[in-house]
Order: structure tokens, then C-alpha cells, then sequence
């Protein structure tokens, strides 16, 4: 199904919180039914992200190593990133360096 380098990408935008993570993870299941090699989380517009939130990333991250995939973070932004640094899970998840230098350019 689909070709072996393929990257799913979802965008994700808003606050994530327990009214949306129920939806996020939908749409994460789904993709990860597929099985993709690379599972990337846009969270470039996300303003607030808590902990149900981060239990639903934290469960698609597993879901996908299971069958040898990975799932990046992309579009982290200082807000986003103190979250994770918070909840010690910068070290946890595959943050994708290139947005530091995207975001020092602005």
C-alpha cells in the first residue's frame, strides 16, 4: 500500500486538549493503520497542548516503533517545546532539529 518511503503528515493546529486529543487520535490511528515508514505531527499551529494530548502522541509514537516506523515532531514552537521539556519528553520523541533554525530566522 503505497510506496516504502512514505510520509504521512499530519497538521495539527489549535489547542490540543481533551475535547480535540479524542479526534487526533482518530486521525493518527487511522494513518497508522496504514503502516507508514514515517509518521510526521505538524504541530507548527498548536498553541496549547495537554496532557491527554500528550498521552495520545506518546501512544501513536509506540504504536508506530512497534512495526519499526518512526513518528516525528515537526514545527515545535517554545511554547510547545517548554511542554514537552516539562513533562520530560523532549528526550522521548523525535523533535525535528530543522525547526530551531526556521524559527530563529523570524
Amino acid at each position: 500500500m503505497g510506496s516504502s518511503d512514505s510520509v504521512n503528515v499530519l497538521p495539527l493546529e489549535g489547542e490540543i486538549d481533551l475535547h480535540v486529543s479524542p479526534r487526533v487520535e482518530s486521525s493518527l490511528a487511522s494513518m497508522i493503520a496504514k503502516r507508514p515508514e514515517h509518521v510526521v505531527v505538524d504541530l507548527s499551529g498548536v498553541t496549547f497542548i495537554d496532557s491527554s494530548g500528550l498521552a495520545v502522541l506518546i501512544n501513536a509514537m509506540q504504536d508506530v516503533k512497534q512495526y519499526g516506523g518512526k513518528l516525528t515532531l515537526a514545527g515545535i514552537n517554545s511554547n510547545i517545546r517548554s511542554i514537552f521539556e516539562l513533562a520530560r519528553l523532549d528526550q522521548f520523541f523525535l523533535i525535528d532539529p530543522r525547526d530551531d533554525e526556521l524559527l530563529a530566522a523570524d
